[in-house]
């Protein structure tokens, strides 16, 4: 704690540059990001696909993932300078100061008295703040929805439908985000700078309420679960999970096709209750056999222990943002640099302290991405250990080509981006293609055992 106090005291100094320092960090992310674009942009220009996919991948449907992997790197190009000028217009001309001032002044012409302290002001301010974001994210959203998904043949979503989600969306925020906000400055207000422990136990009790929550109240609120028909499919993925004591409680089919084609599946739950669910889209393009493949690589998850560690990754990761968040919270020089003279909202701070945080985030997320990357190939190996080696591989081509999804990539932007390998490491891990060449010299000798010649 002293070491925080010390810390606390040299960051705090007057006319200290955060305002430069911030948009600093901003701009130069976004210079960084979008060379890594650029560079991935030239694999995405390539005709032919990648060695271990030349057999698997017809001419046109990778054509059709190259053009569609150029129209998301353009997107994201154009779509980050837009937030990039958001972001510094923000900043430069000291938005939230004046929002801040805007929102109360709100609470004091329509709200009671007892309603117009630091917390509803916080509440208020956040929920405004949000809706700008989205008011400003809205032309990016749209386009992505019903120009550049409707391309490609994604999109399945209705203005109608897409207007509807938006609207739920914003009434779930508006129920969840105040009495978590409320809970968050209460015990900082009660606490002092010694709220570090009481504010992680807090957001791990949120998290927790969350992974329970979530699917029962607000999953069902936009999609349909139904459980999954008796038949082959479930009684080999019940077979499965009862092999390994996976706490199974129910098989899911997601009506994932209301919105789009893409597919996947995935569980959820506590430790000792979960449930798997699959697309609807994936049941209907894949056989038994490779979605059992897809089922016991998540099942991998599970049984290395991957999903607790993730957990637990993001527990620590909880303590180390509170600890330094202690650092900034009374930060004076950080307030005023930003518009903030005379109060001091702990809202607002922690506001700040997150853009000045975000470097330590970058390379956060980076090494997190490493780690899941690991894990991915952790998960194969196991559904390749279990047998599933063959129904895996069909079953990844299948998921990428139905997807579109990037078969190969330039290893730096891979490396900052992708949480999962792509389509031709995965391949490689799996020995795919020495697998194909088994088969190929198998079915030669068959030939010509059989007298038989063929073209």
């Amino acid at each position: 704690m002293d070491f925080l106090q010390r810390l606390a005291q040299i960051l705090d100094r007057p006319l200290f540059p955060w305002k430069k320092l911030i948009l600093g960090f901003s701009v130069g992310q976004y210079i960084f990001e979008s060379l890594l674009t650029l560079r991935q942009y030239r694999v995405l220009q390539a005709t032919k696909p990648p060695a271990v996919l030349a057999k698997e991948i017809p001419q046109d449907t990778f054509d059709k993932s190259q053009a569609y992997g150029r129209a998301k790197a353009q997107f994201s190009l154009v779509n980050g300078l837009w937030s990039q000028i958001s972001n510094v217009a923000f900043i430069q001309y000291d938005v939230l100061p004046k929002l801040w001032s805007l929102t109360g002044d709100w609470l004091l012409r329509f709200a009671p008295a007892r309603f117009t302290g630091e917390i509803s002001h916080s509440i208020v301010f956040v929920l405004t703040f949000v809706l700008v974001q989205q008011v400003l994210g809205l032309p990016a959203k749209l386009y992505s929805t019903f120009v550049l998904e409707e391309k490609f043949g994604f999109n399945k979503q209705t203005p109608a439908l897409f207007v509807t989600d938006m609207v739920k969306s914003n009434l779930i925020l508006a129920v969840i985000v105040p009495p978590i906000l409320a809970g968050f400055l209460k015990i900082i207000q009660k606490t002092g700078t010694g709220f570090i422990f009481y504010l992680w136990a807090f957001a791990a009790g949120i998290q927790l309420f969350a992974i329970t929550a979530y699917p029962i109240f607000i999953q069902p609120l936009f999609n349909k679960l139904s459980p999954l028909e008796d038949g082959e499919l479930k009684t080999k993925v019940n077979a499965l999970a009862d092999k390994f004591k996976f706490p199974l409680s129910e098989l899911y089919v997601i009506d994932g096709s209301k919105r789009s084609a893409h597919s996947n599946a995935f569980f959820y739950g506590l430790p000792w209750k979960k449930h798997i669910v699959i697309y609807d889209t994936l049941l209907e393009k894949s056989d038994t056999d490779e979605v059992l493949a897809i089922l016991a690589h998540e099942l991998g998850h599970w049984k290395l222990g991957h999903t607790t560690r993730l957990f637990g990754i993001s527990q620590v990761n909880l303590l180390y943002i509170f600890s330094l968040f202690s650092v900034f919270i009374n930060n004076k020089s950080l307030y005023s640099s930003f518009g903030f003279h005379n109060v001091h909202p702990i809202v607002i701070g922690f506001i700040l302290f997150s853009d000045a945080l975000s470097p330590m985030d970058t390379l956060l997320q980076l090494a997190l991405n490493m780690l899941s990357r690991k894990h991915e190939f952790e998960a194969d190996d196991f559904a390749l250990g279990l047998g599933f080696k063959s129904e895996l591989s069909t079953a990844l081509i299948k998921l990428h080509k139905q997807n579109l999804s990037t078969m190969d990539a330039d290893w730096m932007y891979a490396s900052y981006h992708f949480s999962h390998p792509h389509l031709s490491e995965r391949l490689k891990a799996l020995d795919w293609e020495s697998d194909r060449k088994v088969v190929l010299e198998e079915k030669d000798e068959v030939v010509k055992a059989s007298g038989r010649e063929e073209l």
